[in-house]
């Protein structure tokens, strides 16, 4: 796990331009840019580390989706899009390599450069750099994508868009973006924008949604055929112009992707059984252990294929509304865990495949260690010593259950903490506080959510035995929405993915500014000190031990907060496949993500 990061490759040599901010030092051009730290691959490197660089070219892959699409522009709210279309049509500046926490190498840019501050960053387009159509990708092309996407384009693009003072070319192939304050991340999230082309949104709305505008844009495929709400093909670009740069080597090896669109899943596994798809990726384990049994299995034709990753479980759960005075007390908060039987609702769902979520950064190298805090997490965490909750300093675990139904050595825990908070039972059984009032709360549900339903009922049937009043709401998505962005719930389910690149969305997930603002992702509505500080240590860190360090010691204080009743996490992909359809030995620590299926796959007879 530790080599995850790597040192540094080489250091950055420094200059003093006269011309650009005389008192801040900026870098030379590079070859790529990492969050902490240096990129692991030199300037001539050949190709990325998990691709194949010999695979063969050639054969399609079909995937199946549930839902429909009415547009073909990924960069818009308006209309429903086929995800896909954005990562394999269309290219940014700079790329990631998934065996890296968060680093980035040039792909239309030859480099990049910024200053020791990230006040600013510069890219330099390549003079080889085309959209499909032939024409060359312009300084003109990027400054206009930039600016359309933060203007009109989806709000995913905004945030970024504010925090720009000025664009600006600053050569025949080079623009600069100064930022309104320094930023370390902000120069690669400038690198990740697609790059669009001008002329063909002249002279039409971009933001308006539909299907009449096919794409010019500089990826390896290009639309081939679509029918509005049920297929769209790609084909490979014979005259892509990235054939033989380095970082697409062992990439888009492929000739034809299909997407095929369906109703509802049960369609789309027919479709899978029945040879229309030759690929399909299972969430379920429990269906990947009872329902991949059919011919084609059986005979090898399809392949299962179990894909590890090192990234974070992130946290997902039952995430308790601290504004509600019940979930106020640490004590109540850990009762609530301890009558969650993990190990019998495991084995129930999910066959007791998929691990339990520790910690929010569990199974990565950013997650906390066991035991006693030590070195520089120690250090992070003692001036806030008074304010931590146990756990924190000298270690927290999840209570374990012996997996029986009745789960009585963590019930009788729970009733001890609930007892220590001032709740006991009445005559009746009924829990009851010093005022009298009963324990009684809502779990707020969003309709169609049946594995997070099951898991509901057999926890809330717990919570009972131990004289809760609980009750179970299900609506719709709108209304479910509209209660949440409002923190009109007691408890709900929440999932928070989370990366080996943490950054400014930690605020936003539970920083103490996001916790009063409707429509913030602190459901939980925690107010830290102690998160609030290392979130900005975490931001500002300049060394990759730093930040490790920061990010355990955070980990620590929202584990030891106990404001979610943790389920499981996958620490695998599970994708079943045409026996033809291969993938490299050396995975990404990330597996199957972003760029893994298709960029990476190849046809082999």
């Amino acid at each position: 796990m530790s080599s995850l990061f790597r040192p540094p490759f080489a250091a950055i040599m420094l200059s003093m331009p006269a011309a650009f901010l005389p008192m801040a030092l900026q870098a030379e051009p590079a070859h790529g840019i990492a969050m902490y730290g240096e990129p692991a691959l030199p300037p001539d490197f050949e190709h990325l580390p998990h691709v194949n660089p010999d695979a063969p070219q050639g054969g399609r892959i079909v995937q199946g989706e549930v839902g429909s699409f009415d547009s073909l522009n990924p960069h818009i709210l308006r209309g429903r899009t086929p995800w896909q279309l954005q990562y394999l049509t269309y290219e940014s500046l700079m790329g990631r390599s998934y065996d890296e926490p968060f680093t980035l190498y040039g792909v239309l840019a030859e480099s990049v450069r910024t200053d020791e501050e990230r006040s600013f960053v510069e890219f330099t387009l390549r003079e080889e750099a085309r959209f499909s159509d032939g024409s060359p990708v312009t300084v003109e092309d990027v400054l206009w994508s930039y600016e359309i996407l933060g203007t009109e384009g989806h709000p995913r693009f905004h945030g970024s868009w504010s925090q720009i003072e000025s664009a600006e070319a600053t050569g025949p192939r080079s623009v600069r973006f100064t930022f309104t304050e320094p930023d370390r991340e902000l120069p690669l999230i400038m690198g990740m924008r697609p790059i669009l082309q001008k002329a063909q949104w002249e002279g039409r709305e971009f933001a308006e949604s539909g299907t009449s505008v096919v794409p010019i844009a500089t990826g390896p495929y290009v639309i081939d055929r679509f029918e509005a709400g049920r297929y769209v093909y790609l084909r490979r670009n014979p005259d892509y112009w990235g054939n033989d740069l380095p970082f697409m080597r062992g990439q888009a090896n492929l000739d034809e992707i299909r997407m095929e669109f369906f109703g509802d899943g049960t369609a789309m596994f027919e479709a899978f059984t029945s040879g229309l798809l030759n690929t399909m990726r299972e969430t379920n384990a429990n269906a990947w252990n009872t329902r991949y049994n059919f011919p084609a299995v059986q005979s090898g034709e399809i392949v299962k294929s179990e894909i590890p990753h090192e990234r974070p479980s992130g946290i997902a759960g039952f995430v308790m509304n601290t504004r509600n005075p019940l979930f106020s007390d640490w004590r109540v908060r850990e009762a609530m865990i301890h009558a969650f039987n993990f190990e019998y609702i495991s084995q129930v769902i999910n066959d007791s495949e998929d691990p339990r979520i520790s910690s929010y950064f569990s199974n990565s190298i950013l997650g906390m260690e066991p035991g006693e805090a030590t070195g520089r997490v120690a250090e992070f965490l003692e001036p806030f010593a008074d304010e931590l909750l146990p756990g924190a300093l000298e270690g927290y675990t999840l209570p374990v259950s012996d997996g029986s139904t009745a789960n009585r050595a963590n019930m009788r825990a729970a009733s001890n903490l609930l007892a220590e908070a001032g709740w006991e039972p009445d005559a009746s059984g009924q829990l009851r506080n010093g005022d009298g009032d009963p324990f009684r709360f809502t779990l707020l549900l969003r309709q169609g959510a049946a594995e997070v339903s099951s898991i509901a009922d057999i926890y809330t049937d717990a919570l009972t035995r131990l004289g809760m009043d609980v009750s179970i709401s299900q609506i719709d998505s709108a209304q479910y929405t509209e209660r949440t962005n409002a923190f009109d719930f007691d408890m709900t389910y929440m999932l928070r993915g989370l990366s080996l690149s943490p950054g400014t969305e930690q605020r936003l997930y539970w920083g103490s500014a996001a916790a009063g603002q409707p429509g913030s992702r602190n459901l939980m509505g925690v107010e830290s000190p102690a998160i609030d500080s290392l979130i900005e240590r975490l931001l500002n860190s300049t060394e990759q031990e730093d930040f490790i360090a920061t990010t355990r010691a955070l980990d620590r204080v929202l584990t030891s907060g106990r404001y979610v009743v943790p389920f499981w996490f996958s620490d695998r992909a599970r994708i079943a496949h045409a026996r033809e359809l291969r993938f490299p030995d050396e995975l990404p620590i990330y597996g199957d993500w972003i760029g893994f299926q298709p960029d990476v796959w190849w046809w082999e007879e």
